[in-house]
């Protein structure tokens, strides 16, 4: 298998192509679910925008395929979703049936299956990728592209989709796991240090850990704000709206006091703006509230689009 080169600048942009597809269109022909894994997903009309923005975090791996049409696209189908699993997250496969979301497969213009395509913000990170080659060459290929990401010091990782459940109690409510418990006992005793080391040493063992990275941010939020004095806080920000430093500490206030969409919109705003190394603070950070808040919360989804919008 041919390696390609893995780039960000220069792609083309695919930000409008999910606005192609109809969601009320028929969705043809049902199939069973081609995704097994905790970073594969099943791709629809509805999911495509949400799986377009999450490469904005890590790589998504859109494999299209058609099981009744071409039998070797349903096992790279497979083998791209069992090769994923090894990288924790490093990426995300995104498995597009043709027969049963055709409307994607029109506004992709594919025009053969199998075929596989590297998205990273956005856009394509490689050229399209046709055939089914034998499962070693996949793994080679997914590690030469795990090697430039590292190169290129993009570290960011997708949060598993299918995380293990949890034991429940008597009355049938999750137990709470015990991994997080010094975490959340030192939060109810005041000692937010602690907790952040606590939760640090959670996604430093499983970087994949949701849960854990969100209790991360959410506690570096409140260790950020301590002692911060509001009103000192959002006059310095109103006199220096380029500071970003000045609006991220706004941002972090506003979602502690519950306006966690005034907190998005003034970092999205920041990132229209800025350029340069205060461009990247800006998405990291806010990115990093995101985490806070909760990847499927219905204000990050929109937080997400809009800082699409922004970069694009």
């Amino acid at each position: 298998m041919t390696q390609q080169p893995f780039s960000r600048p220069g792609a083309i942009d695919l930000s409008g192509l999910s606005r192609s597809a109809d969601p009320a269109a028929p969705s043809g022909a049902p199939s069973s679910s081609a995704a097994t894994g905790s970073y594969t997903v099943d791709v629809d009309e509805q999911s495509f925008q949400t799986i377009l923005e999450s490469s904005m975090t890590a790589p998504v791996v859109l494999v299209f395929y058609s099981p009744t049409r071409s039998p070797e696209s349903a096992t790279l189908a497979q083998d791209v979703s069992t090769i994923v699993e090894d990288y924790d997250g490093r990426f995300l496969a995104g498995l597009v049936d043709i027969d049963a979301h055709p409307q994607i497969a029109q506004a992709m213009q594919i025009a053969q299956v199998p075929l596989m395509y590297v998205i990273l913000d956005g856009r394509p990170a490689t050229q399209p990728i046709p055939g089914a080659p034998p499962i070693d060459e996949l793994r080679a290929f997914f590690q030469q592209l795990g090697q430039q990401l590292t190169v290129q010091g993009i570290s960011g990782r997708h949060q598993p989709r299918r995380p293990a459940g949890l034991p429940e109690e008597e009355d049938g409510a999750p137990a709470l796991d015990p991994r997080y418990a010094p975490a959340q006992e030192a939060l109810e005793a005041g000692d937010i240090d602690a907790a952040v080391a606590e939760y640090q040493k959670l996604v430093d063992a499983n970087p994949a850990d949701a849960e854990a990275a969100a209790g991360l941010a959410m506690a570096k939020v409140l260790q950020r704000t301590q002692g911060v004095d509001l009103n000192a806080a959002r006059a310095a920000a109103a006199a220096s709206p380029d500071d970003v430093a000045a609006q991220i500490m706004v941002a972090d206030l506003d979602l502690l006091g519950g306006h966690v969409e005034d907190a998005f919109a003034r970092l999205v705003e920041l990132v229209r703006r800025a350029a340069g190394d205060d461009r990247n603070a800006a998405r990291e950070h806010l990115i990093g509230l995101f985490a806070a808040v909760g990847n499927d919360d219905p204000r990050v989804l929109k937080g997400r689009q809009a800082l699409a919008s922004a970069l694009f």
